[in-house]
């Protein structure tokens, strides 16, 4: 059987294809970027674009070229909209012209991966956000092109390497955490393992009968609870929690649309408030067995890992973002905010006045002020071995010319050394300087 996977690169879409692989089918991958060629995998990648890809006569050229496709498993998605990135074109046009195109291509079975919305939106259609109604137009095309579908509607998805789940392992490594109001809102999350097992067990009936499937796990639970399930998963004591007013949580959602993140939006505080749950029993018994609890999360994984990684999600740009702020507080002093004349004085055990001081003193806050932003906007292992070998540099010039400032009460030299220190742990953890670490 040969199946096409949609958004094969990402969270789910890498579990859904290694397990159908395992099982023996054929697959191939829908991806927006192909990998490098030493990345490749053993499943074709085919190039598709969801934000363009929305003419029924683009996915039919498309299928006709990959043979005869059985069964198509859609798993693309976007959380937040972007300037290039509409809910309406990744959710709903792409797939609503795939759909149809599948059909002219008599390709049988689509899965479609969708999203579990709150329980009273067919009462209240309105309240629906802009994410919700997309994916909801997607299964009415999909319902209305007479192909055979299973159409999950997962809860929050739990998997080691998931965004999501990454996330939330980082906020309960916090020390301190605020929460939504009191974080009584209510979440269902199901195991990306029982999501994948769905769509094994639908695609081993020859029948495929159509069925649509709210994928959650086998107990609803508050946003506080289980933050507090991922912190005793690491193996860490009780989080310090507290409240924050809805209608502050409100407000710094909207502000928060002006920065180059998109986890907080007024959308996602939205779906949280509107509670993610639903009725387990069909899902488990299309499993054929209850779906994992939350005991069984994250079984085998040693807690000092989970813990580690999660520390790692906020403590690394926690280090960028003081690291910057000390470079720029450093030029900004010697830019001005600190008496120049004073700043050229402390050059002067070097033998430098005058005209050359200045320029020396100038050339120096430049630097760190570009270092300040290079921090900021292009961390990598070259920067940070810059920064060692600058203040390495500087360390060793005062040592030869001022090493009064080694014995000074208030240490300036010697807190050099926690920075070292911190570009160490930065360089230790850089793995990847083409991505965008921010």
């Amino acid at each position: 059987m040969k199946i096409l996977i949609c958004g094969a690169q990402g969270f789910l879409g890498r579990h859904i294809s290694q397990v159908l692989q395992e099982a023996g089918y054929e697959v191939y991958h829908g991806v927006r970027e192909p990998k490098l060629p030493e990345r490749l995998t053993d499943a074709e990648e085919i190039t598709i674009n969801y934000a363009q890809d929305i003419e029924p006569a683009i996915w039919e050229k498309r299928l006709h070229s990959l043979g005869q496709i059985d069964v198509i498993i859609n798993v693309v998605g976007i959380l937040n909209e972007t300037a290039d990135l509409s809910f309406d074109a990744i959710h709903r046009d792409a797939p609503a012209a795939l759909f149809y195109a599948a059909a002219r291509c008599d390709i049988k079975s689509i899965v479609q991966i969708s999203a579990l919305g709150a329980a009273d939106e067919t009462e209240h259609p309105e309240a629906m956000t802009g994410y919700m109604q997309s994916k909801r137009a997607a299964e009415k095309a999909l319902m209305a092109s007479g192909l055979s579908y299973l159409i999950l509607r997962p809860s929050l998805v739990v998997g080691i390497d998931g965004g999501s789940s990454q996330l939330f392992r980082s906020m309960a490594s916090l020390p301190v955490l605020g929460l939504p109001g009191r974080g009584e809102q209510q979440v269902q999350p199901v195991h990306v393992d029982d999501l994948c097992a769905a769509i094994v067990i639908w695609l081993a009936d020859e029948r495929r009968h159509s069925m649509i499937l709210n994928a959650v796990g086998p107990q609803a639970m508050s946003y506080r609870r289980m933050l507090e399930i991922y912190r005793k998963a690491m193996g860490m004591p009780a989080q310090c929690m507290f409240s924050i007013p809805m209608p502050m949580m409100r407000f710094t959602a909207s502000a928060a649309r002006l920065l180059p993140q998109n986890l907080l939006t007024p959308d996602s505080l939205r779906m949280l408030e509107q509670d993610n749950v639903a009725d387990a029993t069909d899902f488990a018994m299309h499993l054929g067995r209850p779906a994992k609890s939350h005991k069984d999360w994250f079984t085998g994984i040693p807690e000092h890992m989970l813990a580690s990684s999660a520390i790692a999600g906020w403590s690394l740009p926690l280090f960028r973002y003081v690291l910057a702020l000390v470079w720029f507080v450093t030029a900004g002093l010697s830019f001005g905010i600190y008496p120049i004349a004073g700043s050229l004085d402390l050059l002067q055990p070097l033998g430098v006045s005058g005209a050359p001081a200045m320029f020396m003193l100038m050339a120096a806050s430049a630097l760190d002020l570009s270092l300040g932003l290079a921090t900021l906007l292009w961390p990598g292992r070259i920067l940070w071995l810059m920064q060692i070998a600058l203040i390495v540099g500087y360390s060793g010039i005062i040592a030869i010319y001022s090493p009064e400032y080694y014995l000074h009460p208030f240490g300036p030299v010697l807190k050099n050394l926690p920075i070292l220190a911190l570009l160490a742990y930065l360089f230790a953890h850089q793995t990847d300087t083409r991505r965008d670490t921010k």
